[in-house]
């Protein structure tokens, strides 16, 4: 089993960093094998529409998201971290995930998804929305927790005083675990869900 974290805060060691740290202790307490990827800081370009990828396998721009992408091929689980701008998504985090997710040549049926979300106050519902659409287009199950998967915290440090949303991130964890375990025994017994042909619709009559 193995989880890959992206931490989508400037900050590698902030707040973002202490609700991941929290999910780290129950992921070395089921043995769960994690590999932590802090991007938040890096320039990423957004997508540009240029469909290099669908012919390459991997995006034009040869920055972390093709790192990404061989350590998401081979993950179980993937969880996305970020503080909430705006009400919103991390910029330089919603444009690694746009051209992630758009340049996967690999079939991400099954393996479980997560979202985790900091704030200091209000925005944190439409960030967790956001980052859960990347999860429901590609057949990955969502993981969820107590509460929405969420942890509250302004200064540096301040996240580790909220006493709910650390028992929020230890159950996540605890769920995530549960969920890829459960999964590698059912694709070993059943095989993957059977797939009909996408017949796409763009609305055009």
């Amino acid at each position: 089993m193995k989880i890959l974290i992206i931490n989508g805060s400037p900050h590698a060691n902030g707040n973002t960093k202490i609700a991941i740290d929290e999910m780290q202790k129950i992921f070395d307490e089921q043995k769960i094998e994690t590999e932590l990827m802090h991007i938040g800081n890096a320039d990423i370009h957004g997508c540009i529409a240029c469909m290099y990828c669908k012919k390459h396998g991997k995006c034009a721009f040869n920055d972390q998201v093709n790192v990404a992408l061989e350590k998401f091929k081979e993950a179980d689980a993937l969880v996305v971290a970020t503080p909430v701008y705006f009400a919103g998504v991390n910029g330089t985090l919603k444009s690694f995930l746009d051209r992630l997710f758009y340049s996967k040549n690999f079939d991400t049926s099954m393996k479980v998804g997560a979202a985790v979300v900091v704030a200091r106050r209000g925005g944190m519902t439409d960030t967790y929305d956001t980052l859960h659409k990347y999860f429901g287009i590609s057949n990955m199950p969502i993981a969820t927790s107590q509460y929405w998967n969420g942890v509250h915290g302004r200064m540096e440090g301040e996240a580790a005083q909220d006493i709910e949303g650390m028992q929020t991130m230890r159950t996540l964890a605890r769920n995530i675990s549960f969920l890829v375990k459960s999964i590698a025994l059912g694709k070993k017994e059943y095989g993957l869900p059977e797939k009909e042909d996408w017949t796409p619709m763009h609305f055009i009559r």
